[in-house]
């Protein structure tokens, strides 16, 4: 009689085991990301640098990679340094940390008012997106003091007199209206961009 119930829970036992294992190995980890979808923050965790058009390496993104520039990011970096003095501190020497877009065709590509208006931060997003973004990528911000809206896609690479170039839609929303420019910039030095003229 004793080894009939000592029988029972043996089998007992392995009928239990037998599920348990058969659910266990059923179900996914609960730490794995699904199959659809990328392991967020591993490119954070692994790779300290984004790599950008030409091969220079960026110690942030400012959430280009995921189609958008995060302003306040880049202003902390850019602090109070205006104008061109910008372009000379990004690109020269190892103290980079965002690259910027510079020229004086500003208004002719974006419309005069909105040219006038677009300051260093949305200068320094469209940089960085030109260094960051993929071809067809559209990266989006908004300049809360102004109120437009900016979205710039990198389209073509190109060469112009030797310098690396892309060619990139810019499209800005001001009080409901949209306009969309195809332009250019070519890279005057790691990590300075300059609208073509």
């Amino acid at each position: 009689m004793g080894s009939t119930s000592t029988s029972k829970r043996i089998k007992a036992a392995g009928l239990g085991l037998s599920l348990a294992a058969c659910f266990g190995l059923a179900m996914p980890a609960l730490a794995d990301p699904p199959a659809h979808a990328p392991a967020h923050g591993w490119r954070k965790k692994h790779d300290p640098y984004y790599v950008g058009y030409t091969g220079h390496e960026w110690p942030r993104d400012y959430g280009v990679i995921d189609g958008h520039c995060n302003r306040d990011a880049v202003g902390a970096v850019l602090g109070g340094i205006v104008g061109g003095a910008i372009g000379s501190q990004v690109g020269d020497g190892s103290g980079r940390a965002v690259a910027i877009v510079l020229g004086t065709v500003l208004g002719a590509v974006v419309g005069r008012e909105i040219g006038r208006d677009m300051d260093e931060k949305d200068r320094a997003c469209v940089g960085h997106a030109l260094e960051l973004a993929r071809d067809g990528q559209s990266v989006r911000w908004q300049n809360e003091q102004t109120g437009v809206t900016y979205v710039v896609t990198p389209t073509t690479p190109f060469k112009s007199n030797g310098d690396a170039c892309r060619a990139f839609k810019l499209q800005t929303t001001y009080s409901g209206k949209s306009r969309t420019s195809d332009t250019g910039a070519c890279q005057t030095g790691e990590g300075t961009w300059r609208f073509m003229s």
